[in-house]
């Protein structure tokens, strides 16, 4: 004949009364309860054995107390999110929470994805092009107007179309003469070299870096044969045909500047009035 049981605990018999086993020793209801059941969350009382104990994240309440904060509804076998630690229904937390649709206004529901810009959310098939209205999902696009727009339907719409190539102008050019360029577009004609953020000037229409222009069309100095430029309100001597720098325009025998001063002239040679009496 078996030996009857004791509670491991305090040694009461359990002949004849309902206990628990846990890890092969047996337990009376009340010690099994003080020794190993949960406090409720919510009311701070033991979870009893005869009740059903729902845990989240090592936290439990009785079935009864497991209720959105919010409205009061059982969460017992309903979805549910927590807020600063309090257990709230999908609805509730929803309405107050979540982010609303930049598009169409509605509600965008935990869990569901959604798609972000600039402080702003849309559900992802609201996140679509004004113009084709195709869902834009991880493709690049631009925002105009608060309207978004896919590559493709932002430069029909809107992108102006370079003078040179003809394609869309999408990431900034430049404007010459009342027209748009793309800034490698925009080149010296002589060079090829971008004249975008540099000194440049044009003949006929056409545009040239200051070296090529004035390799090109620009006189030569009688004296050094370097192009004299004439930009910027760079000064020069013009005489008879011939065109110095001001810094080459020097006497030829005792090198005396004649800026501003009265020369004579030998053949190709150009003195100043003391050197010329003694030609």
């Amino acid at each position: 004949m078996a030996e009857p049981y004791n509670c491991t605990k305090c040694q009461e018999s359990l002949f004849g009364l309902k206990y628990i086993l846990k890890e092969e020793k047996p337990y009376c209801i009340k010690c099994y309860e003080e020794l190993f059941s949960s406090t409720c969350e919510v009311c701070q009382e033991l979870i009893g054995c005869t009740s059903k104990d729902l845990s989240y994240k090592d936290r439990h309440w009785h079935s009864e107390c497991f209720l959105c904060t919010k409205c009061s509804r059982s969460l017992v076998e309903k979805p549910f999110s927590t807020k600063d630690k309090l257990l709230i229904c999908t609805d509730c937390y929803s309405n107050e929470y979540s982010a609303k649709c930049h598009d169409c206004l509605k509600t965008i529901m935990p869990g569901s994805k959604k798609m972000e810009h600039k402080g702003n959310s849309w559900h992802e098939n609201c996140f679509s092009c004004n113009r084709c209205q195709q869902p834009i999902g991880t493709r690049s696009f631009v925002q105009k107007d608060t309207h978004n727009y896919c590559l493709p339907c932002y430069e029909k719409q809107f992108a102006m179309q370079c003078v040179h190539c003809k394609k869309p102008i999408t990431t900034g050019g430049v404007n010459y003469r009342d027209q748009p360029w793309h800034k490698e577009c925009f080149v010296c004609i002589g060079c090829k070299q971008q004249l975008a953020g540099q000194r440049f000037t044009s003949r006929d229409d056409f545009a040239y870096c200051l070296v090529c222009f004035c390799n090109l069309f620009a006189k030569k100095c009688a004296y050094c044969t370097t192009p004299i430029s004439g930009l910027g309100g760079s000064k020069y001597i013009s005489f008879e045909q011939r065109q110095w720098h001001n810094d080459c325009f020097n006497c030829k025998k005792c090198s005396v500047s004649l800026v501003g001063r009265g020369f004579l002239t030998c053949k190709e040679d150009i003195l100043c009035p003391d050197c010329g009496q003694d030609v």
